[in-house]
């Protein structure tokens, strides 16, 4: 057994735990990595890049389609279905390398290939090592949620983890979930020549605006995708090929392949937190508000920290770490600028309180200023014109922003800078963006919320009837 002291021991290489690794090492602390998986985590390898990639593949054979209204004959796509798989592992594979165990050794961290298991509050036994650290971060991630429907674990499915090594399209694909990312892969799916059925025991994309999401939902059904809400699944049944799923309700849908896509569970199985003094919670693992755990030398960030599941979360949380760690400064995380985007087309981005959320939180305080894609000039050239921007504001700054839209993954980052920084609307509607540009949106956005206080006020009118007389 080697034995081995260090500042740091990162568990987990996904994004959050590179990130820390990284930062760490540069600035002069002995650093120790370990990974029993893939370099790179779920992001790289089956989330956030496979998906992205799978979705731009899909995009341009709903491209070949859709010029009509501007003189462009359509045309149905061929498919060539593992050719666009074959993409989405370039893609990888063009990344791979910054998150590689050889770059990390060049930094100068000891990358250690197995998993980490708590041996005390302070060590972690990884195969043949025993490592011994001042502090340690926990980075693991998380994994699909399989749940316990009968009859699923003897039929043949996919999660988020398989999916992208099927090179057989699909000649019906069902999806338990309809979540953002059983509704981006319904659509990545659907435009790539399978039918598609999202099956949904609440409402799809439950967790944003309803109005928003029904601009995605109507987009999504106009191309063909059956979506079933409320459809709670209850029982699966069939084999490879001929696949059941029956609600509930009592609804049966049929298909040729099942992906589950109901969430993800925080990965905590082989870590042995006990061992540690570490508490979890029904998400992950309990962390107060500078992330540490109930061991006050451990800290937890990103998906296995039990709040919001994104990769840009984990590299925001491995900054703070950072701070904290290094320089011994307390940081503490904060949420509200934190946003989070559905790769459908139409894209929907989140940011802060949703309108509903807003109201209840601030009543009558709560201005709602909004304007619609169909009005912007580089929208209406290039055919993009649905779409909404709706933004939450109290005492002239913004507190939480909705864009349904082309875009709107780019567009939400202005207001993320906003809500971080106290910055008021007259921030936004002071900038100058370039016509024509999507990003005029948001500057109209900001308009809508002055209009009615300039425009239909009589006490400005009167002022500036009363200059008019006085000017020379």
């Amino acid at each position: 057994m080697e034995k081995i002291k260090t500042d740091l021991l990162v568990i987990g290489a996904g994004s959050g735990g590179l990130s820390v690794a990284a930062g760490a090492v540069q600035m002069g602390a002995s650093v120790v990595l370990l990974e029993g998986h893939r370099m790179g985590g779920d992001c790289l390898n089956y989330g956030c890049v496979p998906s992205k990639s799978l979705l731009a593949a899909a995009h341009a054979a709903h491209a070949m389609q859709a010029g009509g209204a501007m003189g462009i004959t359509p045309v149905a796509p061929e498919v060539d279905f593992a050719a666009a798989k074959d993409h989405v592992t370039r893609v990888i594979d063009t990344i791979k390398p910054v998150d590689s165990v050889e770059r990390f050794e060049g930094l100068g961290v000891r990358v250690i290939t197995e998993y980490g298991t708590f041996t005390g509050r302070n060590t972690v036994q990884a195969g043949a090592h025993e490592i011994t650290a001042r502090r340690i971060v926990i980075a693991t991630g998380s994994s699909p949620l399989v749940p316990p429907i009968p009859g699923l674990d003897g039929v043949p499915h996919f999660t988020n983890e398989t999916i992208f090594d099927l090179r057989d399209r699909p000649d019906h694909l069902l999806i338990i979930g309809g979540g953002p990312i059983g509704m981006e892969l319904a659509q990545a799916h659907r435009r790539l020549g399978c039918d598609v059925t999202v099956i949904e025991g609440d409402r799809a994309l439950a967790n944003d605006d309803p109005e928003m999401v029904a601009i995605v939902l109507d987009r999504l059904r106009a191309e063909g995708i059956t979506i079933e809400e409320g459809a709670l699944a209850s029982e699966v049944r069939g084999q490879a090929g001929a696949i059941e799923v029956e609600a509930k309700d009592g609804r049966v849908f049929k298909g040729t392949h099942l992906l589950v896509a109901v969430g993800r569970r925080a990965n905590t199985d082989r870590l042995n937190l006990e061992a540690a003094g570490i508490k979890t919670t029904r998400t992950g693992i309990r962390v107060d508000d500078r992330l540490r755990t109930t061991n006050t030398k451990v800290y937890a960030i990103g998906d296995v920290a039990g709040g919001m599941q994104f990769t840009h979360v984990a590299g925001y949380h491995a900054g703070l770490i950072i701070r904290e760690v290094l320089f011994g400064l307390p940081a503490k995380v904060k949420t509200a600028h934190l946003p989070r985007a559905t790769y459908t087309s139409p894209e929907l981005a989140q940011v802060g309180l949703t309108e509903a959320q807003a109201r209840k939180r601030h009543g009558l305080g709560l201005d709602v200023a909004r304007f619609d894609y169909h009005h912007n000039d580089r929208a209406i050239a290039t055919g993009h014109t649905t779409g909404a921007i709706k933004v939450m504001v109290v005492g002239g700054k913004p507190v939480g922003v909705t864009i349904v839209g082309h875009q709107a993954g780019e567009l939400i980052a202005l207001w993320s800078m906003a809500i971080a920084n106290g910055l008021k609307m007259s921030a936004v509607a002071g900038m100058v963006a370039a016509y024509p540009t999507f990003a005029e949106i948001n500057k109209r956005a900001a308009g809508a919320y002055f209009s009615p206080k300039l425009f239909d006020n009589p006490w400005v009118k009167r002022v500036v009837r009363a200059v008019q007389r006085w000017l020379p």
